[in-house]
């Protein structure tokens, strides 16, 4: 295998080769994350539909079955005030579906949601001592990333924006991801609520590769080694990969799911808030053509979803996918089906023949 030259970033994350496997809460496996790790990149354990105690178990797993660097990935949202009036607006707009589905609108709902980065996952943290800790949503209290750092993590967060990847260097970060507004899934925007400004991956690299002086990882729209070879071009350091995971073996999706993402072309996917209230970007379906795909009557994040669980799960178990969350990017159509070690080494390995070896940005 080819090297990389950014030992910097090889350095920081204790990583062969400078592919991480993005984290996809519901769909990343031990296995996935196991797998990614093993081929010599970053594997990624989405960390915010898990209770402590579920945590503790995936890393346990992940831990005995590699000594490689893995990055556990949190939420930092803060949890929403109370809302009665805009939970019985949301109630209500859904109620045709639950009437549809033979469910009754008016029955009492109570769920999860995403749980932020707290002093509970922090202890998880401390005992596990994983290399590499990543947010979502900016970061957490100042104390709890001190914490992180205490316990021997490199700390990395996403940015949407020029300001937001500023915003994050000056509190501590170690690295930037540079998160494009093709990615798929929960965009990671904290510092602006505006999707119309949002920035696409190649226009936002070379930007905030010139705002800081920490290594920045590529996110968004990269899918194959001639996307991971442009945004070495543009200066990341390192590219992050959701949806071409999305097709290895290990992944864990439903088969609703797997159908849409057979299906999904360049223009098959959107923004859309209706499933969580955050905005995050999917393949279009019913209830992001009828709701949305953006509504200003969904709730706060993460409370919309919960109240969407009911007619989600009746309607998959009639073989529809109206309701359910099909995270995608754009750029899933270059992906190829591979399992995640052999996806992981190939992205890297095309990358660099398309580079020529690495030889034109060692001129640069």
């Amino acid at each position: 295998m080819r090297t990389w030259h950014d030992r910097r970033i090889l350095d920081l994350l204790g990583v062969e080769i400078p592919v991480i496997q993005a984290p996809m809460a519901g769909a990343t496996t031990a296995e996935m994350v196991i797998a990614a790790s093993e081929a010599g990149g970053l594997g990624s354990l989405p960390s915010a539909q898990y209770s402590v105690h579920q945590l503790h178990e995936a890393l346990s797993q992940i831990t005995a079955r590699t000594t490689r660097s893995i990055n556990v990935n949190f939420f930092s949202h803060v949890k929403p005030d109370a809302d009665p009036a805009g939970q019985m607006r949301w109630r209500a707009l859904l109620a045709p579906y639950f009437v549809e589905l033979g469910l009754d609108p008016a029955a009492p709902i109570s769920g999860p949601g995403r749980a932020p980065f707290d002093n509970e996952f922090c202890e998880v943290v401390e005992e596990f001592r994983p290399k590499v800790v990543s947010f979502h949503f900016g970061l957490p209290d100042r104390r709890l990333v001190d914490r992180v750092k205490a316990a021997g993590a490199k700390v990395l967060s996403s940015a949407t924006t020029v300001a937001e990847a500023v915003w994050l260097e000056a509190h501590g970060v170690d690295a930037v991801i540079a998160m494009g507004f093709e990615a798929g899934g929960h965009r990671g925007n904290f510092l602006t609520q505006d999707m119309t400004t949002q920035v696409g991956t190649m226009a936002l690299i070379p930007q905030v590769v010139d705002a800081v002086k920490v290594p920045v990882i590529a996110a968004g729209g990269i899918a194959d080694g001639r996307g991971v070879a442009a945004a070495l071009m543009l200066g990341a350091s390192a590219v992050q990969i959701g949806s071409a995971y999305l097709l290895t073996p290990e992944a864990k999706i439903p088969d609703l799911h797997a159908d849409a993402l057979g299906r999904a072309g360049d223009a098959s996917t959107a923004i859309t808030n209706v499933f969580t209230g955050r905005p995050a970007r999917g393949v279009v379906n019913r209830l992001m053509r009828e709701l949305g795909p953006l509504s200003d009557v969904a709730p706060a994040f993460p409370t919309a979803g919960v109240a969407l669980a009911a007619i989600r799960a009746r309607a998959e178990e009639e073989g529809r996918d109206d309701f359910t969350n099909l995270w995608a990017g754009q750029a899933l159509g270059l992906a190829r089906r591979l399992p995640s070690a052999e996806l992981t080494v190939k992205l890297f390995e095309d990358a660099m023949a398309a580079l020529g070896a690495g030889s034109a940005i060692r001129r640069l």
